[in-house]
C-alpha cells in the first residue's frame, strides 16, 4: 500500500476537480492516479465498486468515493482559506445550496450536454430549469462576491465546476445571458492560479504503476493571497 493517500481521478470531472481542488488548498499530498474512464484500471475498480471518480484510498485503507467527502476530509485537517467557514451562512447552508446543485442542476445540465443520450427530454424544458436556478445564484452575488459572504468557500468551490461545464456548452448564449454577477463569478476563478494548479493534463495511470505526487512542488509553493483569492 502507497505510503500517501492514492486519488483516483480524471482531469475534466467536475466532481474530481472539487476533490482536487479541497485537496491542493488544504495541502493534503496524495499519490494522484489520472483514469482513462472508458477504460477504467484495475485499481479503481477495487478500491470503489461504483467505479466513479474521484475515488480516495488512505494510507490505512479506508475509502472515500464521494466528492464531497473527500472535500471536508480534506479541508477538516487544514482550511486555510477559511472555507468551511463563510462570512456569511455557515456549513450546513452550503451543503444545501451543493445539494441543489448536484440534484436538479445536475439533471438538468446532463440533458442539455448530452441531448443524444436523453432522446426523450425535452431540452427546452431543462435548459429552463437549469437558467433558473442560474438567474438565483445571480441574485446572490449581486450583493456579495462569492456565494457565502466575502471570501470563496466550500459553495464556490463545490459549485463552480458544473457552472463551468455547463457555460461551455454553448459559450456565446452563455455570454449573452442576464447574468453579469455569476459570469463575473465564474471568469474569477475559472483565472485563479489555484484552479490552475489542479488543471495540469496528465498521462493515464497504469496498474502496477506510481501515480505523481499531487499537489506538484509548484502547487505548494502558491502563496496563501493566490490561493485564497
Amino acid at each position: 500500500m502507497s505510503a500517501l493517500p492514492v486519488l483516483y481521478s480524471f482531469r475534466r470531472c467536475p466532481y474530481a476537480m472539487r476533490a482536487r481542488l479541497a485537496l491542493a488548498v488544504s495541502g493534503q499530498v496524495c499519490e494522484l492516479r489520472e483514469v482513462v474512464l472508458r477504460s477504467k484500471p484495475q485499481g479503481l475498480l477495487q478500491a470503489s465498486p461504483k467505479a466513479t471518480v474521484p475515488v480516495l484510498v488512505l494510507a490505512d485503507g479506508q475509502v472515500l468515493d464521494q466528492s464531497l467527502d473527500i472535500m471536508l476530509w480534506a479541508l477538516q485537517r487544514h482550511d486555510p482559506c477559511d472555507w468551511l467557514a463563510p462570512s456569511d451562512g455557515n456549513l450546513q447552508d452550503m451543503l444545501a445550496l451543493i445539494a441543489e446543485c448536484d440534484g436538479p442542476f445536475k439533471h438538468a445540465l446532463d440533458r442539455c450536454k448530452y441531448p443524444s443520450r436523453y432522446p426523450d427530454t425535452d431540452i427546452d424544458t431543462e435548459r429552463a430549469k437549469a437558467t433558473a436556478w442560474l438567474g438565483l445564484l445571480d441574485a446572490r452575488l449581486s450583493t456579495q462576491p462569492h456565494l457565502f459572504g466575502t471570501h470563496a468557500a466550500l459553495a464556490d468551490m463545490a459549485i463552480s465546476p458544473f457552472v463551468r461545464q455547463f457555460a461551455a456548452i454553448d459559450a456565446p448564449w452563455w455570454d449573452a445571458q442576464p447574468w453579469p454577477h455569476l459570469q463575473a463569478w465564474l471568469a474569477h476563478w475559472q483565472a485563479a492560479p489555484l484552479l490552475a494548479r489542479v488543471m495540469d493534463k496528465l498521462p493515464a495511470w497504469v496498474d502496477g504503476t506510481q501515480g505523481l505526487v499531487f499537489p506538484s512542488s509548484g502547487s505548494l509553493g502558491i502563496t496563501a493571497t493566490a490561493i485564497c483569492n
